[in-house]
């Protein structure tokens, strides 16, 4: 998904990009080694940075934003939006990585993603909308990770028999989670949501 996040960012080399939400910066090193500039920001310690919170970061001083599974966990995505569209330069570049869903409660909940319980089909695109973007793109990716998922619930299938029998969902939530996703792969796909803030394009940038 890495090469995919960079084909869709489309920005030139040496484009500075936040990475919300960076974790061990596995996506981040692979765009750095690709000619991006990053700023990686998490809310564990060694980040110092929550994305609900980019006071910080001046207005107009990035030239993309990117999340990979980590708007699922906004408490506010409304205003986590208008933060990314206040810290893009004009024509500066979204690309968010995430699901939307019609019935995944039990996940949303023992993972802490209250975004997740929102993300309903079209609320991605609204909410960008709302948040002032422009040529917002809404891809499925659904079928290119399902190799992946069965790999999941395979895995799952005996740890997840105990997990039920003796109650303990919210303590191994991935387990649940690579059992039921592959259970209930009708009610959830896998987006990448792109988008622009008007006024670009940034220098160099292609035009797709």
């Amino acid at each position: 998904m890495e090469a995919k996040l960079l084909e869709l960012l489309n920005l030139p080399s040496g484009s500075q990009i936040l990475d919300a939400g960076c974790g061990v910066a596995h996506v981040a090193i692979y765009m750095a080694r690709h000619g991006m500039r990053i700023t990686g920001i998490d809310v564990v310690t060694a980040q110092k940075m929550d994305y609900h919170h980019l006071e910080s970061i001046s207005d107009a001083s990035h030239d993309g934003i990117y999340t990979m599974e980590t708007f699922v966990h906004a408490t506010d995505p409304e205003g986590v939006l208008a933060g990314f569209h206040r810290i893009l330069r004009p024509g500066g570049r979204l690309a968010l990585f995430e699901y939307d869903q019609s019935r995944r409660r039990q996940i949303n909940t023992y993972a802490a993603m209250p975004t997740n319980t929102r993300s309903t089909p079209g609320r991605y695109k609204q909410w960008l909308e709302d948040a002032g973007f422009q040529d917002i793109v809404v891809r499925d990716y659904s079928e290119n990770i399902r190799p992946m998922l069965t790999l999941f619930w395979l895995l799952a299938l005996t740890p997840f028999f105990f997990i039920k029998l003796f109650h303990l969902e919210r303590y191994f939530v991935n387990t649940v989670a690579g059992y039921q996703g592959y259970r209930g792969q009708q009610f959830w796909r896998c987006l990448a949501v792109t988008a622009t803030k008007p006024g670009g394009p940034i220098e160099g940038s292609k035009t797709k």
